[in-house]
C-alpha cells in the first residue's frame, strides 16, 4: 500500500461517550498509546475490565478498527473473558449495536460492531486463525502465561491502519521477578502500570473504604501467606519466601519524576562494587523528612575513578567552551568549573555516605574532591530504619520513595544475566536467609542486595543522627 492509500485508509474517529468509574492505573490505561503496555496487579485489582474498557471504547471510536482478544489457550479464553465481556456491552448487544458471530472454519469467533469494528477472539493455540491478520489493538489476558515468541509474535500483528496508534496491551497477575516480562518492562520496551485494589470501584468507594462486596473479598486475600500473599494481595513480581521489605508497594512508593526544589537536603550513599554493582543512590529529603531517590548508578566492571566522574556529569551542565579531551576525568570537570566552564545543576549534598571499604573511599574522595562518611554498617537497625518508612502516615504519605527512570545507564551485562538493574528490581528479591538452619529474620541474603544496602545506609544515618556537613578537599 503506497503512503497516500494508506493515509486515506485510516478512518476518522467517531466522538463517544463510554462512561465508566475509572481511577488510578485504569484511568492512566485509557491515554497511553506506547506500543506495549502491561497491566500489573494482584488478583480483583479491575486490570481486566480496565483493559476491556479500552477494547471497547476503541472499537465504538475507531469505525472499521480490527481487535484481537487473545489468550494461551482458547479455551480458556472463553471462561475468562466472555462473562465480562458481555456484561460490559450489555446495552449494546440488546440493542443490536454490536453482536456475537459463533466463527466458522475461516473467521474466528468474534464480535462485530455496527460500525463496522470487530472484536476477535482467539487463543495462541489456534495461532493460523488469528495471525492472518494485522490488528489495530491487541488485548492478551494473562500475559504471564505466554512465551517471549509469543508475545513478539503478537507484536507483529499490532499493524492495522484504521486506529491513529497501534497498540498491545496486557493485563497479568505478578510472576517472579526474573519472568521475561518483568524483564522487559524493566528494559523499557514495555510500559508497566501497577493496578491496585483500591482502583476497583466494585471493593472500594473512592474514598478509600471498603463496599460490603471488598470487606469479604480482602479478608479472603489477607488470609493468604507467603508469595502468594505477595502476589495476589501485594502485587508484587517476586518469586521467594522471606521478602524483607513486605510494605513496599510500587503503587504507592514508585512516583514519577518532578522537579525537586533546591532547598530539599540532598545525599549521596555508595556501595563499592565491581562484579558485583557498584551503586550510587542520589537522595532528596524535603521538610518533613520524607526521602526520595531520584537518581542512581547500578553498574558493573568499572573502576571508582570512572564513577566518579560519570557521578560529576550527572549534577554539571557545560556552560562554555571546554576543551577537547580524548579522554574526560573527574580532575577535567573539576577544572572546568574552577574556570567556569561547567557549573552544577543542583545542590551539593549535605554528606556522601559510602560503603567502609577504606582503599576505594580514598580513591572516590580523590576524584570527586569531596569527603565522605562511613556508613552506620549494623544490619538489623539499619533494615528497621528502611521498613518504618514504607508505612503510610496519618498525611497519607510513606517516608521513602523511589523515582521512575532514575538509573543513569542500564548495564546491559545485568540485563543478559538477567538479575537487578536497579534498586526498585532488588527489592522484591531481597529475602531472609534461612539456609543451614538460620532463623528467619536473624539476617538478610547476601545476593542481589547491593541497592538494599545503599538505601540502609542513608536510612541508618537519618534515624541514627546525622554525621558532621561534608568536608570539601
Amino acid at each position: 500500500m503506497t503512503a497516500v492509500a494508506e493515509a486515506a485508509a485510516v478512518t476518522v474517529p467517531t466522538v463517544v461517550t463510554v462512561t465508566h468509574e475509572l481511577r488510578g492505573a485504569a484511568r492512566e490505561l485509557m491515554r497511553r498509546r506506547e506500543g506495549e503496555v502491561l497491566m500489573s496487579g494482584p488478583a480483583g485489582s479491575g486490570k481486566s475490565r480496565a483493559c476491556m474498557i479500552k477494547v471497547h471504547t476503541a472499537a465504538l471510536k475507531y469505525p472499521k478498527s480490527d481487535i484481537l482478544v487473545a489468550r494461551k489457550r482458547a479455551t480458556t479464553l472463553s471462561s475468562s473473558f466472555t462473562t465480562e465481556w458481555e456484561n460490559l456491552i450489555a446495552e449494546e448487544l440488546a440493542s443490536g449495536a454490536v453482536i456475537y458471530f459463533g466463527g466458522s472454519k475461516r473467521t474466528p469467533a468474534q464480535y462485530q460492531y455496527e460500525n463496522g469494528s470487530t472484536v476477535t477472539l482467539g487463543g495462541l493455540d489456534l495461532a493460523i486463525k488469528i495471525m492472518s491478520t494485522q490488528r489495530d489493538m491487541v488485548y492478551v489476558q494473562e500475559s504471564t502465561e505466554l512465551t517471549l515468541d509469543d508475545w513478539e509474535s503478537l507484536t507483529t500483528r499490532a499493524r492495522g491502519v484504521t486506529m491513529p496508534y497501534k497498540q498491545l496491551i496486557a493485563d497479568c497477575n505478578p510472576d517472579a521477578e526474573s519472568h521475561w516480562l518483568k524483564q522487559r518492562a524493566n528494559s523499557g520496551k514495555t510500559l508497566i502500570l501497577y493496578s491496585v485494589h483500591e482502583d476497583n470501584p466494585r471493593y472500594f468507594h473512592a474514598d478509600g473504604t471498603l463496599t460490603p462486596e471488598g470487606v469479604a473479598y480482602i479478608a479472603k486475600l489477607d488470609a493468604l501467606t507467603g508469595v502468594r500473599y505477595l502476589r495476589l494481595r501485594k502485587g508484587l513480581w517476586v518469586a521467594a519466601e522471606g521478602m524483607i521489605f513486605e510494605d513496599f508497594d510500587p503503587a504507592i512508593h514508585l512516583i514519577d519524576q518532578f522537579k525537586i526544589p533546591d532547598s530539599w537536603t540532598r545525599w549521596w550513599c555508595v556501595d563499592f562494587g565491581h562484579t558485583n554493582p557498584f551503586v550510587c543512590q542520589w537522595w532528596a529529603e524535603d521538610p518533613d523528612g520524607r526521602i526520595y531517590l531520584y537518581r542512581e548508578i547500578y553498574m558493573t566492571k568499572r573502576l571508582v575513578e570512572d564513577h566518579a566522574r560519570d557521578m560529576m556529569l550527572a549534577v554539571t551542565k557545560v556552560v562554555g567552551d571546554v576543551p577537547d579531551r580524548p579522554v574526560l576525568t573527574a580532575k577535567d570537570i573539576h577544572e572546568d568549573i574552577a574556570a567556569g566552564l561547567r557549573v552544577w545543576t543542583e545542590p551539593r549534598p549535605r554528606a556522601i555516605i559510602r560503603d567502609h571499604d577504606a582503599e576505594d573511599a580514598a580513591t572516590l574522595e580523590r576524584h570527586l574532591e569531596m569527603g565522605t562518611s562511613a556508613a552506620h554498617k549494623a544490619v538489623n537497625p539499619g533494615i528497621e530504619a528502611v521498613q518504618a518508612r514504607w508505612r503510610v502516615q496519618d498525611d497519607g504519605k510513606a517516608r521513602i520513595y523511589f523515582m521512575h527512570d532514575a538509573v543513569v545507564e542500564r548495564d546491559e551485562t545485568l540485563v543478559d544475566r538477567r538479575l537487578p538493574t536497579s534498586t526498585v528490581e532488588e527489592l522484591p528479591g531481597y529475602v531472609w536467609d534461612t539456609s543451614g538452619g538460620k532463623k528467619l529474620k536473624e539476617q538478610p541474603r547476601k545476593e542481589n542486595d547491593h541497592g538494599c544496602d545503599t538505601t540502609r545506609y542513608l536510612a541508618s544515618e537519618l534515624e541514627h543522627g546525622a554525621q558532621p556537613d561534608i568536608q570539601w578537599m
